[in-house]
């Protein structure tokens, strides 16, 4: 019985969703829209003091794509949550390119070692779209969504 407690205890434990960056995922590095290199931690750094939304996605995926209205919805409803795009396009050339041609607007940024990199591994990336909610101090309040109607993104931005 005292086996089955401790088991029980470990997935509990195992289950929780982290509330901060590893060290190696803030130190990964990223491109700016204007090409210039940038780390994971000054993305948060910049948008400091805001929830943001992050919205890892591809111009390839499908999902990402489509959602795209109701995502641009919820930019509307909440001007004062901060939206940063991470891209998993297969070429700096085809996101910008989907960037202007989508219209989104926000934060963009490239990731250059994609899902292999620290960044990606921290996340368990194997599905975009993916988001992720950080508070104004830097704390992931939600670590994992896979939909833009998600309720759990709301909660996490504390809208109603």
């Amino acid at each position: 019985m005292k086996k089955l407690h401790i088991v029980f205890l470990f997935l509990i434990i195992g289950c929780q969703s982290p509330t901060r960056f590893t060290k190696e995922a803030l130190n990964e590095k990223f491109v700016s829209i204007a090409q210039q290199d940038v780390t994971f931690q000054n993305i948060l750094l910049k948008h400091q003091g805001n929830k943001i939304l992050i919205d890892i996605w591809a111009s390839w995926c499908r999902d990402c794509i489509v959602t795209l209205p109701e995502l641009k919805k919820l930019q509307q409803k909440n001007p004062t949550v901060h939206f940063v795009f991470l891209s998993l396009d297969k070429s700096k050339e085809r996101w910008i390119r989907a960037i202007d041609r989508l219209k989104i607007k926000g934060d963009h940024y490239y990731i250059v070692k994609g899902k292999k990199g620290a960044f990606g591994k921290f996340l368990g990336l194997w599905w975009v779209p993916r988001y992720v909610v950080v508070d104004e101090f830097g704390e992931i309040t939600l670590f994992k969504a896979t939909k833009i109607t998600d309720k759990n993104i709301l909660k996490a931005l504390k809208i109603k």
